[in-house]
């Protein structure tokens, strides 16, 4: 016997030491450890690539689903169990997906019954009223339960005014949902300044890439296969209506396709990734250094 097994320099040495990673099935309730961060919690939804974490203080977390965590003490990779049809029929030939029992819009665990918070000193801001409506009925249990206040933004250029008289500190955090944000554009330029001042580290502002928040709903539910491309001479939200064969002359008529529209939407299940991603973002970011209240 040597004290040492076999060539020493042989390939895959580096890694011999670690422990390999066991694949793991979602369930929800599951406890886990997130091993970066030290977190732990239950497991109380997934979506999209994004597992949400619960711990004993009700504050939540999401992760990306993979490896990385650990159950039971052992290292686990995270997978998405297969999905089970459970869609109803709907208008226009699309399903609807009603929230499970127990569940919330969002997905989360729905609780009890509780009674009103007093809301945190962090806030979030949406652009656009059809965006916070938008929010609010996929996210609304969960910010009350939280005990956030989601506030209307008029616009990106009012933004610098707002983060100086909000004037965000820790335990005082904003975060912003900015409508179109997109590379090189003048609302892109406006966040970067807000990122870059004096308040910047209390301060997260995203936004979701698409044209209007319309876009933000699969259009599988209006029977869809993809939203039209409307030409740029056209009003978008008009040129959507048009295609649909809805009235489009007023406002009134383009503020009654948002309500149907909005209809459709019955669980995080009927939205994009990139809208659920940046709302689960500025949640997680605003709650961060609050300590769960009774």
């Amino acid at each position: 016997m040597t004290r040492y097994s076999g060539d020493v320099l042989a390939a895959g040495w580096q890694k011999s030491h670690l422990t390999k990673s066991e694949d793991c099935v979602l369930e929800a309730g599951m406890v886990l450890e997130e091993a970066a961060s030290g977190f732990c919690g239950a497991v109380v939804r997934w979506e999209n690539g994004i597992v949400v974490l619960e711990d004993r203080h009700l504050k939540r977390r999401s992760f990306p689903i993979g490896p990385g965590f650990l159950l039971e003490g052992k290292p686990v990779a995270l997978k998405i169990p297969p999905r089970v049809p459970s869609r109803l029929a709907g208008p226009s030939g699309a399903g609807v997906c009603a929230p499970p029992p127990g569940r919330t819009a969002s997905g989360s665990v729905a609780g009890s019954a509780e009674r009103a918070k007093v809301a945190l000193p962090s806030r979030i801001y949406v652009e656009g009223r059809h965006d916070a409506e938008l929010v609010e009925k996929v996210w609304g249990d969960d910010l009350r339960h939280e005990g956030v206040v989601v506030e209307y933004l008029g616009g990106v250029d009012d933004l610098p005014a707002i983060v100086a008289d909000f004037a965000p500190a820790k335990g005082r955090r904003l975060g912003v949902l900015v409508d179109h944000l997109v590379a090189g554009s003048k609302e892109s330029r406006i966040v970067d300044h807000v990122a870059a001042g004096s308040y910047g580290d209390y301060v997260f502002v995203t936004g979701h890439p698409y044209i209007d928040i319309w876009q933000a709903v699969k259009p599988a539910r209006l029977g869809l296969k993809q939203w039209p491309q409307i030409p740029r001479s056209i009003e978008w939200k008009k040129g959507i209506c048009q295609h649909l064969g809805w009235p489009a002359e007023t406002q009134t008529d383009v503020a009654k396709a948002w309500q149907t529209i909005l209809a459709q939407v019955r669980t995080w299940n009927d939205l994009e990734r990139e809208l659920l991603t940046q709302v689960e973002m500025l949640i997680d970011f605003v709650t961060q250094d609050h300590q769960a209240r009774e």
